[in-house]
């Protein structure tokens, strides 16, 4: 007598293999974050990276557009990366 509660006897939406699938489908259709930020990476020398910063803040301002640098770190070479986040629009 068969087992039904066999995969090969289970709806396709209810098999391991077809939900695995199905989850990863829909964590590559969606979004990398939940939120509206807007994020700029950037590898530079120090001074540039300074300097990239400045006028990325001048360009969005803080009370405007919640500009902020969301993390930063020195690579091996000595650059700085270093990832920008603002909202897209000035509401």
């Amino acid at each position: 007598m068969p087992r039904y509660d066999h995969p090969k006897y289970l709806p396709e939406y209810l098999r391991p293999k077809d939900l695995a699938r199905r989850m990863g489908e829909r964590i590559t259709r969606r979004p990398s974050r939940g939120d509206s930020y807007r994020r700029e990476t950037f590898s530079l020398p120090r001074e540039a990276a300074r300097e990239k910063a400045r006028e990325l803040f001048r360009r969005y301002p803080k009370a405007a557009y919640m500009t902020a640098i969301e993390s930063w770190r020195e690579l091996p070479d000595g650059e700085i990366e270093f990832t920008m986040r603002r909202l897209p629009s000035a509401d």
